[in-house]
């Protein structure tokens, strides 16, 4: 498994926090345990991105404050193009432009993606670049059927990542999975239906 995300976000702050509060002995010996290797996406990853139609993205300003901004489009319109390669088409929002504005100064960037419906959620760090010049980028990948305005690509390289514990998450559904959900009820309440109807005072 890759710890990259140790060397990311384990800052001296962060190490401090955790020897006041306890837990850094645990995340130490978790470390020397894993060691170091490279941040791969395996078919884990790559299965839970592309299933998904919405993430949150963190950019940091030159005043050096975050800046947190929802993506949404169709399933999977995070691409995974390699192993270390995410890509997704930016669409025409509200023109303030603060996130590729942060990304244009700071390329930093972070992810966070959520699986409400099974209390599951990936991070995700990386590097950012703001593409507006290839069209055959934009149309590789963008979803025909998912209708907004196509204004840019970012490509994302992937540094590290790490999944998150299911503590605290609420169980939350989407449209298509509650439709899902009822799909099979619905079907049953009709057959149910059609067997009342049978023993009507009419028939």
């Amino acid at each position: 498994m890759a710890r990259q995300f140790t060397n990311i976000a384990f800052t001296e702050g962060v190490k401090n926090a955790q020897t006041r509060y306890g837990s850094r002995e645990i995340y130490q010996k978790f470390l020397e345990r894993q060691g170091v290797s490279k941040d791969l996406l395996t078919d884990k990853e790559i299965e839970f991105i592309a299933a998904r139609d919405s993430f949150y993205m963190g950019t940091v300003n030159s005043n050096n404050y975050p800046y947190i901004q929802f993506r949404g489009g169709a399933t999977g319109f995070l691409k995974v193009l390699d192993e270390t390669t995410l890509g997704f088409v930016d669409f025409v929002g509200n023109l303030q432009y603060l996130s590729v504005g942060n990304l244009l100064e700071n390329d930093r960037v972070f992810l966070f993606l959520m699986d409400y419906a099974h209390r599951r959620r990936l991070k995700i760090w990386g590097r950012a670049k703001v593409i507006d010049d290839n069209p055959q980028l934009l149309e590789q990948l963008s979803d025909p059927d998912y209708q907004a305005e196509k204004a840019r690509v970012i490509l994302i390289q992937v540094e590290a990542f790490d999944w998150n514990c299911p503590q605290h998450i609420p169980i939350r559904y989407s449209e298509a999975e509650v439709a899902q959900i009822k799909a099979p009820l619905e079907e049953r309440i009709r057959e149910l239906e059609q067997k009342l109807a049978q023993f009507s005072p009419s028939n």
